[in-house]
């Protein structure tokens, strides 16, 4: 059977449904495009495995195969209501079955017949913050669970104010367990509004709030009218059907390069995946950091040449002159260049049991650029008051602002334009491990460290006139000309 004909007979089962009837146009064109990306979160217990669980079985994406292994594991754990242990879906750790906890963030696919989802179900425990840091870096949208006895948490707001960092713009509250309430209407709308003021302090204005029980499958995908005849808003499935997907690409074309291509000697390309825009031969592009400038000559893939490029696609460059090129140089639009810089701001959030040393100096790694940088954090997120308070330290799970003071030039978007090129790790590089996640905020300019520098790490040094010129000519004074201020006689 031909490629042809495959597709053809694909579209076909799409195009019906169990009966056998034509689905409209719209739902088969909906489910065919990217699929939505969100996640779970919130404090632990409050049942995102759960709902998520309950999510799949009852948009019928749990298989016959995998039914019966639930039914089998879920021996002696039936609720009340003799279901299975809707959580087993997700928790596939030995150790997340023993202790009924969320470790690793697990993903699925599911659809219905509007729309294709991919579901993050991340860990509520502030030990594994990290991974939910990590399901949220590629998320479109964040249902946010509250248990509707305890209400907004500091786990909560912790979660919350990394989804917002993260750049998701739209939040779900699923207030849950609202039948251990007693599905009491105020207190389901006390939690919304406190979450509401929440979501405004981090600049997030799309919140729906819904009441649900994730063991009943109430509000999920069928409504919960019987039980809550006061609520008369979408469900749960429903606000991810008409969810928006966020591009974040509000930048010129990107390519950060991977690898140089030299399979013979008259080929030269340049692989890397497009993290920004799009790109077409003829184009003029630049090359960062050298500032080198050139045209697209051609764009090859696997199989064969394309006539363009767009973000997300892994291609190979050709340029239409010899460049000097290297892993970690980005190749960008001539017209709209990333930052290229030696100082920026930052937000972090420390993963590190030793959290943030200031001045310490790290291993900053964004893509596959890997540069020393040195971090000095100016703030800290408190999450009772939500405000945010000076700080020279950031403890493990701490969320604050960070000044990056590089030894070379770095390339780099904000991460509101760009997630791909704005957002980076931190690497301890004596033991390895991950120390923070960050994203960029803006460049600084070269005299901003110098002037909120407080006085203790500063220092005055007077010399000759003939010997502060030989200072400025070393390498020394070259690298941190940035945090050197000179001074006439009328200025002392």
């Amino acid at each position: 059977m031909s490629s042809q004909t495959l597709s053809q007979a694909a579209a076909d089962i799409e195009s019906t449904d169990d009966a056998g009837n034509a689905l409209p146009h719209a739902q088969t064109a909906g489910r065919q495009a990217r699929p939505l990306r969100f996640i779970t979160c919130g404090s632990v217990d409050d049942g995102k495995s759960t709902l998520i669980g309950r999510l799949l079985w009852d948009t019928k994406a749990v298989k016959e195969d995998q039914a019966a292994t639930l039914e089998r594991d879920s021996t002696g754990k039936q609720n009340e209501l003799g279901l299975p242990d809707f959580a087993l879906l997700l928790d596939g750790l030995q150790a997340e079955r023993e202790q009924g906890i969320t470790i690793d963030v697990a993903y699925r696919y599911f659809a219905t017949d509007r729309r294709s989802f991919i579901v993050a179900d991340t860990p509520g425990h502030v030990q594994y913050t990290r991974n939910m840091a990590t399901g949220a870096s590629t998320a479109d949208l964040a249902v946010l669970l509250v248990d509707a006895r305890a209400g907004l948490l500091e786990q909560t707001r912790r979660h919350a104010t990394i989804a917002a960092l993260m750049g998701i713009r739209q939040f779900v509250l699923a207030v849950n367990k609202i039948d251990l309430s007693g599905y009491d209407e105020a207190g389901f709308n006390a939690i919304a509004r406190d979450f509401r003021e929440v979501a405004l302090s981090l600049g997030v204005r799309q919140v729906t709030a819904i009441p649900v029980s994730a063991l009943r499958g109430e509000n999920i995908v069928l409504r919960g009218d019987e039980m809550m005849p006061w609520y008369d808003g979408p469900t749960l499935v429903e606000v991810l059907e008409k969810a928006t997907q966020r591009t974040g690409q509000t930048t010129g074309f990107r390519l950060p390069v991977q690898r140089v291509s030299r399979p013979g000697e008259g080929f030269r390309g340049y692989q890397g995946n497009v993290a920004g825009g799009s790109i077409k031969p003829g184009d003029s592009v630049v090359v960062l950091p050298s500032g080198v400038e050139a045209n697209v000559k051609a764009i090859v893939t696997y199989d064969l040449v394309r006539n363009a490029a767009v973000s997300g696609d892994a291609i190979t460059l050709v340029l239409d002159r010899p460049v000097d090129v290297a892993r970690g140089d980005m190749i960008a639009a001539i017209d709209q260049r990333p930052q290229v810089g030696r100082a920026f701001s930052a937000r972090l959030v420390a993963l590190s049991p030793d959290g943030i040393v200031p001045g310490k100096r790290y291993w900053l790694k964004a893509g596959a650029r890997r540069q020393r940088v040195s971090v000095r954090p100016t703030s800290a997120l408190d999450l009772q008051s939500g405000k945010w308070v000076d700080a020279v330290t950031l403890p493990v799970n701490g969320i604050g602002q960070a000044e990056l003071d590089f030894d070379d030039d770095a390339i780099f978007d904000a991460y509101e334009t760009n997630r791909e090129t704005g957002a980076f790790i931190l690497i301890d590089p004596d033991s390895l491990n991950t120390v923070a996640g960050g994203m960029i905020d803006k460049k600084r300019s070269p005299g901003e460290r110098l002037g909120s520098l407080p006085d203790a790490d500063r220092a005055t040094i007077t010399l000759p006139a003939r010997l502060i010129e030989a200072f400025l000519k070393t390498d020394f004074a070259k690298a941190h000309a940035g945090e050197i201020r000179v001074s006439g006689p009328e200025e002392a």
